[in-house]
């Protein structure tokens, strides 16, 4: 197809996907499950197979996982030359899978693990599996040749982590015009929210210096910090005191925070801002998703209300097996319960 006609038949595919998935509204279906089987044939067509509650649930996230990924491949090769932004988010997986095969060979496993196939869109070689130098030498990772210390794997993970970025943000800027402006307000959001929740967790869980948190920040240009976009609003909660309201109430997120009481004892807590930031970027995906159906960002949305679906499906996946009450898993998943 032509990018025009393929832009139009994409979203109205994507569109017919979304109104039978588990969002909005209609994630509440998921966690008003009450057993693992329950669940695999809520999602699945085939008779619920015959294993331990462990494997049940393991086989229900790597499904999960598979008919999401496969059904973005299904709409992104519709397009005769997909946008580079589009391919860029499925190589997430391809980022994670290499942190999952370093840490196993850092660690001497023989096995590979399992890992998410994004099939002909992957950068990596993963049949050269345990050679690591050929596993990544036609990626832009090649420089990760050989495993390190496991004691040394987070840094390798962090670098892992740039280079993501690094992807996702020269994707964006090949884009042009309007398309170029709205991708650039769409991505820096995201990342400020992930930098802010990071920031906050490093802050309040491990009483990390200012300027070591600087050091783990995601910046699009490091060289420009106190107005980089992925960074300044993280950089402006470092020196904050976490169990001072007064030093956050007038911060532009304030909203994103646990809420404060006068004469009651508060700290910032990363757990209620992560339910806050879940939810404000739901809700930044939705719009976008509906904003410009012509637009790639339109289907950038669909990839992340997709991988929120797949989350929530995780989280009730992971409740189920080890009994968690269901408004804990309606908490963790950021979705009020009705």
């Amino acid at each position: 197809m032509d990018s025009s006609a393929a832009s139009a038949y994409v979203y109205a595919k994507a569109g017919g996907m979304l109104a039978k998935s588990f969002v909005g509204n209609r994630a509440s279906k998921l966690f008003s499950i009450r057993s693992l089987r329950e669940l695999y044939g809520f999602l699945f067509p085939n008779a619920t197979p015959s294993l331990p509650e462990v494997l049940l649930a393991k086989e229900i996230e790597s499904l999960s996982e598979k008919k999401f990924i496969d059904e973005y491949i299904s709409l992104v090769s519709c397009y005769r030359t997909p946008a580079k932004i589009l391919v860029s988010q499925l190589h997430y997986y391809d980022y994670n899978n290499l942190k999952t095969l370093g840490a196993a060979l850092s660690l001497g496993e023989k096995t590979m693990p399992d890992i998410s196939d994004i099939k002909n869109y992957s950068m990596m070689d993963y049949k050269a599996w345990p050679n690591l130098s050929k596993i990544t030498s036609n990626s832009t990772i090649s420089w990760y040749n050989k495993a390190v210390d496991i004691s040394e794997q987070y840094k390798i993970d962090s670098k892992i982590d740039e280079e993501y970025i690094s992807e996702i943000w020269s994707a964006v800027k090949e884009l042009s015009g309007e398309e170029r402006e709205n991708a650039e307000k769409f991505v820096s959001a995201e990342f400020s929210f992930r930098n802010i929740l990071w920031a906050l967790r490093l802050k309040v869980y491990y009483k990390m210096p200012a300027d070591e948190i600087f050091e783990r920040l995601a910046f699009a240009d490091k060289s420009r910090p106190k107005t980089d976009l992925f960074a300044r609003q993280a950089i402006k909660i470092l020196g904050k005191d976490c169990e001072n309201w007064d030093d956050w109430k007038n911060w532009k997120y304030a909203s994103l925070l646990n809420p404060h009481e006068d004469g009651v004892v508060w700290e910032a807590s990363p757990t209620w801002v992560e339910k806050s930031v879940k939810r404000e970027l739901n809700r930044m995906y939705s719009s976008y998703f509906h904003k410009d159906p012509m637009s790639v960002l339109s289907l950038v949305s669909w990839f992340k209300i997709k991988q929120h679906e797949l989350d929530c499906i995780r989280t009730v996946a992971e409740g189920l097996r080890l009994d968690v009450d269901a408004e804990k898993l309606h908490d963790a998943a950021g979705i009020p319960m009705n």
